[in-house]
């Protein structure tokens, strides 16, 4: 039986949406990520970047148009149950969707509560249940305040990642007399690294699905939306190949994969003078990146229990809020559990592994609905080599990754 309580409220303009696409793939992630992209890409660390980006991209087009077709919440259940006609396979990925969003929220609240302790002292329990308590208040209390703090935490981080390349711009002085020592060269073993490293990275421009899951948020969702989705991965990827350029060029690749903190390494080789300054960056990049994981959450539980799959007391909308604030109180419970009580890092890696699964199977239904249902005249889609492309960049990650554990 679907809920009838009442509906989320559509306030989210493209500034704000897209501030929260880039706030869930710019984390806190890509300030020790340089360092391992570089450790096994060397000098074309900007290279796996951008071939990582262009991998991404393939399933960025296929979210963007299935968020014209349906924009709903809990999208990528949406999109398995129309496009394959798997409605238990669909509900698992829902489920799957917000169990990874909920590790990922309790993972991040464990980093912080460790980072906070060197301040202050804090019972471990008692900082945990006091930093999930607070996010989860703050996203049921009105999705645009909770998305525009978010969006200010991302400004913040962009202007890390900025000053970083800023401090160590001088080094794109010497790009010309390098530049040969940057190309790639027809070498097997340096397109292996290359593409070594960009498995790595691809992880980096993971969280653009997220932004699906907003759908019933979001002012002209079907103008909205796609724009976001694209403006977050050019900005990421313009980001991302411009730090992997400054990153080599400012220090060796092999000490960067040494370096504990390789992007305040970059930052003190260019003459910055307070690298506490992007420690404290990162650690607020945690509190950014665990607040929107809980709003995920929380709308992929509503969109599931709207649409009947699971218990409709979830599908709840306050009604002044406008927010689904029993489903934010179950995502920020099930954080709290998971930050307390069971090891975060192999359900992480867990995790991982079945974002790229659901990656897949979007891709997959995205092709056979394409197949089936043709887009209204006037209206472009992506042809369907794209999401093609998708499933078969995103089942080869899965099966690169297995190989890689196993080995």
């Amino acid at each position: 039986m679907q809920a009838t309580s009442g509906t989320l409220r559509r306030s989210l303009s493209l500034p704000a949406i897209a501030l929260y696409g880039l706030g869930t793939t710019i984390g806190a992630g890509i300030y020790a990520l340089t360092g391992e992209v570089a450790g096994a890409a060397g000098y074309q660390a900007w290279l796996a970047f951008l071939v990582a980006s262009v991998l991404a991209a393939a399933s960025a087009a296929s979210f963007a148009e299935m968020a014209y077709r349906l924009p709903r919440c809990a999208g990528e259940a949406v999109y398995v149950r129309a496009g394959l006609g798997w409605p238990r396979v669909a509900t698992a990925v829902g489920l799957v969707v917000a169990l990874a969003g909920c590790v990922s929220s309790g993972t991040v609240a464990n980093a912080f509560v460790g980072y906070l302790g060197e301040l202050v002292e804090v019972p471990r329990a008692v900082g945990i249940a006091g930093f999930v308590v607070l996010l989860a208040a703050l996203a049921a209390w009105g999705v645009r305040e909770s998305v525009w703090a978010a969006g200010v935490i991302t400004a913040v981080e962009l202007g890390g990642l900025l000053l970083v390349v800023a401090v160590a711009g001088d080094s794109l002085a010497t790009l010309p007399a390098r530049a040969a020592e940057l190309a790639p060269r027809a070498d097997a073993a340096v397109w292996a690294g290359v593409f070594a490293a960009s498995l790595l990275a691809f992880y980096a421009f993971i969280g653009f699905e997220d932004m699906v899951n907003m759908a019933e948020e979001v002012r002209d969702v079907r103008r909205t939306l796609p724009r976001a989705i694209a403006i977050t991965l050019v900005v990421t990827m313009l980001l991302y190949v411009l730090l992997g350029l400054v990153a080599v060029l400012a220090v060796p690749p092999e000490e960067l994969a040494r370096a504990g903190a390789p992007l305040v390494e970059i930052y003190q080789r260019g003459g910055g003078r307070f690298p506490a300054l992007l420690s404290g960056i990162g650690v607020v990049a945690m509190l950014n990146g665990a607040l929107i994981q809980i709003i995920m959450a929380s709308r992929v539980l509503y969109g599931l229990a709207s649409q009947g799959e699971i218990p409709a007391v979830l599908a709840r909308v306050h009604p002044r809020r406008r927010t689904p604030h029993v489903a934010t109180g179950v995502a920020g419970g099930l954080v709290l559990v998971l930050a307390l009580g069971f090891p975060l890092a192999a359900l992480a890696r867990a995790t991982s592994l079945l974002t790229l699964s659901v990656f897949a199977l979007v891709n997959l239904a995205l092709f056979r609905l394409q197949g089936r249902e043709p887009l209204p005249d006037g209206v472009r889609g992506v042809p369907r080599s794209v999401p093609l492309l998708g499933f078969v960049s995103s089942t080869g990650f899965i099966v690169l990754e297995g190989v890689r554990r196993l080995g």
